[in-house]
């Protein structure tokens, strides 16, 4: 494998070249993988702990850039099509986790697909499930999974001509202060206070992680990190590394009306649901150490 440069952007669909993390895809076999990633210390985002130890969403980001690169160099879909995920998964073993080096971690992920669906014609890869294990130093670190829906570009407008908004300028609700969540920029909080609850409010709609590219909706990373600050301060800032978690988006998240965080911290475990015109979108759990 080699981390000597990243993929291209199109791969990973991503446009700032900065935030692509894979470095090389390789297939070893039926339906199997290999890929590199280059973990930087310095990510603009997800920057490492005190502790050295990276983001738990490099984890997460690398996989998101599999499931989206696999499929489009390996399974014949095309560049224009739209990535949905259904759910994802992760498990840290926070014995193993590589701490940030000089310059970059270089990890390796094994990887295999499965539930791999066509379309009525047995043509055109339409869904897929996806397992990965990550290694650092020839030792297994992490495992994630996730699972996602492949729309051709026609059918994906289709589906959201009548839902389909451009983000809102940021709004004026009080924002908790970064350090309780964990983070060191404004720009970084994603969520917004209001009587009755949390919302889901990015105080960057033109995030460069988050919103990368332009969305009609709120990206699924933009929704796992808004329920982890949710969690963050109704914990009153005592949750904030997650090591293991899920979630499962049950449908579209639109960037309005803002939608609400329910989430209820018991222990060292974070359960959350997001609901939005009275119906769920998301919902999930995240485990700390």
């Amino acid at each position: 494998m080699s981390w000597s440069r990243t993929v291209e952007r199109e791969a990973v669909h991503r446009i700032s070249v900065a935030e692509v993390l894979l470095t090389d895809l390789r297939s070893c076999g039926p339906l199997t993988f290999c890929a590199a990633a280059a973990w930087t210390r310095s990510h603009p985002t997800f920057p490492r702990g005190r502790d050295d130890r990276h983001s738990p969403w490099m984890l997460v980001e690398t996989l998101r850039q599999l499931g989206i690169c696999v499929p489009l160099r390996h399974f014949g879909v095309p560049a224009t099509a739209r990535f949905l995920i259904d759910d994802v998964s992760f498990r840290l073993d926070t014995t193993a986790e590589p701490t940030a080096p000089h310059g970059a971690s270089e990890v390796t992920c094994r990887v295999s697909v499965g539930d791999l669906r066509t379309g009525r014609n047995g043509k055109g890869v339409t869904a897929l499930r996806m397992r990965a294990e990550f290694l650092a130093g020839g030792r297994t670190f992490a495992h994630a999974a996730g699972g996602a829906r492949i729309l051709a570009a026609r059918r994906y407008a289709q589906l959201r001509s009548e839902s389909a908004a451009a983000a809102p300028a940021p709004s004026r609700r009080p924002r908790p202060q970064p350090g309780v969540l964990g983070l060191d920029s404004r720009a970084d909080v994603l969520i917004s206070r209001q009587e009755d609850g949390i919302l889901v409010d990015p105080a960057d709609p033109r995030h460069p992680y988050y919103f990368d590219h332009g969305t009609d909706h709120v990206p699924g990373m933009a929704l796992l990190e808004a329920a982890r600050q949710a969690i963050a301060l109704r914990s009153g800032g005592f949750l904030l590394r997650p090591v293991s978690g899920r979630m499962t988006a049950l449908k579209f998240t639109e960037h309005a009306p803002p939608a609400v965080i329910h989430c209820f911290p018991h222990g060292r475990t974070g359960f959350f649901c997001i609901r939005q015109g009275g119906e769920h979108t998301a919902e999930g759990v995240l485990r700390y150490r």
